[in-house]
Order: C-alpha cells, then sequence, then structure tokens
C-alpha cells in the first residue's frame, strides 16, 4: 500500500485562506439558515440561470471549480436579472466545508460530471461514499439529487454507491423537474438519469 502523502504547512495554509474567503463570499448571500437549489458544476450557469428564472422564490446557488466559467456565469446572471441566483468559484469540498452553519440544500442538481472514465482515475469521481456524507450533512430530510451523465459506467458507478449508502435513497418513479439542456447535453447521443432523496440516515 502506497503510504499517504501529509500536506505541507504552507499546503494547510493556503486551504485555510481559501476557505476563511470562501466563508466572507457566502456569508453575503446566503442567510445563516437559507434552504437554498443548489448546481455542483454548475459550468457557464446556463442550466441555473433558466431554472432560477422559472422559479423565482426559490434561491439557487451554482459553484464550480473554475474561475473562468464562474465569471460566464456571473454574466449570464446580471443580463437576466435574477436576484435570486448566485453563482460561487469553488471546489465542492470547500463549498461543503464552508457553508453557514444552518444552511442547507432543498435540491441538488449534478448535470454530467467528469466521468474519470480510466480505471485509475476512478477515485476522482465525485460521487464517491465520502462525499455523500458531507453532502447529506448539509441536506434537509426529503433533499432530491438529481444525477444526469452520458457516461454509462460513471451512472452504474452513481446508482450501486447511492443504493449502498445510508443516507440516500434511489428513488426511479421520481420525475425530472425541470428541463433546460446544457451544452453537454446538446452534444451527448444519449445521457442517463437518477434521483435519490435525502432519507433520515445517518
Amino acid at each position: 500500500m502506497v503510504p499517504t502523502a501529509t500536506p505541507s504547512p504552507a499546503h494547510l495554509a493556503l486551504v485555510a485562506q481559501r476557505r476563511a474567503d470562501l466563508r466572507v463570499a457566502l456569508a453575503r448571500v446566503l442567510a445563516p439558515d437559507a434552504r437554498f437549489v443548489g448546481e455542483i458544476g454548475c459550468g457557464h450557469g446556463h442550466f441555473l440561470t433558466a431554472y432560477a428564472a422559472a422559479h423565482p422564490r426559490e434561491l439557487c446557488l451554482g459553484f464550480d471549480l473554475r474561475a473562468e466559467r464562474i465569471a460566464r456565469a456571473e454574466r449570464k446572471r446580471e443580463r437576466a436579472g435574477r436576484a435570486n441566483l448566485h453563482f460561487i468559484h469553488a471546489a465542492a469540498d470547500d463549498f461543503l466545508a464552508t457553508l453557514p452553519a444552518g444552511a442547507g440544500f432543498s435540491a441538488i442538481f449534478m448535470l454530467f460530471p467528469d466521468p474519470w472514465p480510466k480505471l485509475r482515475h476512478h477515485k476522482n469521481r465525485l460521487i464517491q461514499p465520502a462525499f455523500l456524507d458531507a453532502l447529506a450533512a448539509r441536506a434537509v430530510l426529503g433533499t432530491r439529487l438529481y444525477f444526469r451523465t452520458d457516461h454509462g459506467g460513471y451512472f452504474a458507478h452513481a446508482s450501486a454507491v447511492l443504493a449502498a449508502h445510508p443516507a440516500w435513497r434511489l428513488d426511479p418513479a421520481a420525475p425530472w423537474p425541470f428541463e433546460e439542456p446544457t451544452v453537454f447535453q446538446q452534444r451527448a447521443p444519449g445521457y442517463h438519469s437518477l434521483v435519490a432523496v435525502r432519507t433520515a440516515g445517518p
């Protein structure tokens, strides 16, 4: 077994500063007890901007690891004039770790995330037990996770991991709540969708 490298003090300090900055950014747009619709990996904001326009009473928040995507998403938000929509530059783990204490998801969208198709890269897929633990901790009971991918292997992986997780239950009968094709969906010859519900588990 290859030992895990211990993060350097410089790396830990960088993470701490990044998360401190993110807490400030999130506090500007989320009340301590806010409930919001979140999109993990929101890209250029095409889907969530349309969703926010169709659901003006719902607070919507998208986040993405790449700053240039968030910049484009923010321009969409400004053109649409959506006061109920915000975009944040953040990695998923940082975002979940820095949400205001009482804030939580009311619905979650993951649309065409990176499938990391090579076997040696499967560990990088976002749908993993530890990530689902962190997601469940920030989701109220009954919160639905909407997952869509054009990669059959990732769909099988996500289905199996969610089916085995005590805090999530697959709901094959649940309808897809809103359609606004992303760029990836428009390019895909086909895709797979699933819905999972936050249960009363751990």
